[in-house]
């Protein structure tokens, strides 16, 4: 209902024309993205600095076995879990290995928390420019309308380009929400990789001991992802 000179949504939804339907499946799809990956985040739990302090101390002390069954409960809830896991089943097999091992699980545990985030940067971008596109048709029967007019006015050229925009700012306001969902989510599966990458690169370094020649590289899991 109007109250004064404001609008409804429902009313700015049709006064919008048809253009307005992509944006509202948009709007539903970068929501329900949103909510099903902060409801996946919060289920996992993504320290990895009490995991690998208790690891280091388990490798220091030789009770790898101990490690294991730590870590194996653990999977299901914590995604480190996983990665320290594959990298203790390795232990005395070589750095190579141990380093693939951690590695591979390391890239699926971050698909598994990137999975979605695509779909939410594609979203960003599309929406506004649906919002144009819409801006644009709504401004093509605007000025047919004044073409058709026998006298045009002010109001006639105010009201078309009035709900001309309404796309535009549905479309914006849909691509900035994805685009911070997407933003916060992705901080957060950097700080996991930066974490990872550093802790399994101290364990391989101390599961190696004095038996290592050289220096183990430097592990880049998730360049670019």
């Amino acid at each position: 209902m109007e109250t004064g000179n404001s609008l409804s949504l429902m009313e700015l939804f049709r006064m919008g024309g048809l253009f307005m339907w992509p944006l509202l499946l948009f709007s539903i799809a970068v929501i329900a993205i949103s909510l099903e990956r902060a409801v996946y985040l919060g289920c996992h739990d993504l320290r990895m600095d009490d995991l690998g302090a208790l690891m280091l101390g388990y490798i220091r002390e030789g009770k790898l076995a101990e490690g294991r069954e730590y870590l194996a409960p653990l999977v299901k809830r914590r995604l480190g879990a996983r990665i320290l896991l594959a990298l203790i089943d390795r232990a005395g097999l070589g750095e190579e290995r141990m380093e693939r091992a951690a590695e591979t699980q390391a890239l699926s545990c971050v698909s598994s928390l990137e999975n979605g985030l695509s779909f939410l940067t594609a979203l960003g971008s599309i929406s506004p420019l649906t919002g144009f596109l819409g801006t644009v048709s709504g401004m093509i029967g605007a000025f047919r309308s004044i073409s058709q007019a026998a006298e045009v006015n002010a109001q006639i050229v105010a009201n078309g380009l009035y709900e001309a925009l309404i796309t535009t700012e549905f479309g914006l306001v849909i691509a900035i929400i994805a685009m911070v969902a997407h933003s916060v989510f992705s901080h957060i599966v950097d700080r996991f990789s930066a974490d990872v990458e550093q802790i399994c690169s101290g364990l391989i370094i101390e599961m190696a001991g004095p038996r290592r020649k050289e220096p183990v590289r430097e592990l880049r899991f998730f360049d670019d992802h």
